[in-house]
């Protein structure tokens, strides 16, 4: 049995300047059940992430105001709302800076509209399914999978949030169910083939680059030093392993 997203999660904020393509894809997005509101540039897309008036974000970096990874900074300061990046910048450090400053994954310009639906929908699955407590279907460590305890580390599926020592740990909401991925399979390494079927139930294909991007980001909100890890620990040649004994 398949979630139908659109009638959970259909609030989707398009932040882009070309009016063209903007009528295109809402035209697009509204046939396939979504709700599209459209931001011609960076400072009215902040105020509707602020407000809350969003489920998924599709953002343009090139804006007239504002760079895109501006308006991406300040959408992770206010909400963790997914966040689709477009592109047409051929340079690979512009998606790299992207997916951290906190985009949860990126599509190049041009893209077949399908694929952008497809993506978009993937990072709202993820959305549903950790908060339905199933981002992971394959089991993990005993116990409640909603409240999960390492040490000083403490991670909340239900509330999709993570602390150290009691504080919140800055992360997307793609990053968050990564987290929460690894945390359930605990003292096991995962590869990357392995994470993104647990994240998505789709082919690595593109994103297995963009994973070790957001492990980096990861790291540096839960590990004491993200430069000696001891909670997310890199397996060479195998993959990322979560250790179970952490403090």
């Amino acid at each position: 049995m398949t979630t139908d997203l659109a009638h959970i999660s259909n609030r989707i904020l398009l932040v882009e300047d070309d009016p063209r393509l903007a009528d295109m894809l809402t035209e697009y997005l509204t046939q396939a059940g979504f709700r599209v509101t459209h931001a011609p540039n960076g400072r009215e897309a902040v105020v509707h992430i602020a407000a809350g008036q969003a489920d998924a974000v599709i953002l343009d970096l090139m804006l007239p105001d504002m760079d895109g990874l501006d308006v991406c900074r300040q959408a992770r300061a206010v909400s963790d709302v997914p966040v689709l990046m477009l592109t047409a910048r051929g340079d690979a450090i512009d998606r790299i800076v992207g997916l951290e400053m906190g985009a949860d994954d990126y599509l190049p310009k041009p893209f077949e509209p399908r694929e952008l639906l497809a993506r978009l929908r993937a990072i709202l699955r993820r959305r549903v399914d950790v908060g339905l407590g199933r981002a992971d279907q394959r089991g993990g460590p005993s116990g409640s999978d909603d409240f999960l305890r390492f040490g000083r580390l403490e991670i909340d599926s239900a509330s999709h949030s993570a602390k150290l020592d009691g504080v919140p740990c800055e992360l997307t909401a793609y990053q968050f169910d990564l987290l929460l991925v690894l945390a359930r399979h605990a003292g096991r390494v995962l590869s990357r083939d392995s994470l993104m079927e647990l994240l998505k139930g789709e082919p690595i294909e593109a994103f297995d680059r963009s994973i070790d991007v957001h492990m980096s980001r990861i790291r540096a909100a839960v590990e004491d030093d993200p430069k000696k890890p001891r909670r997310i620990i890199t397996v060479r040649g195998a993959g990322y392993l979560f250790a179970k004994v952490q403090d």
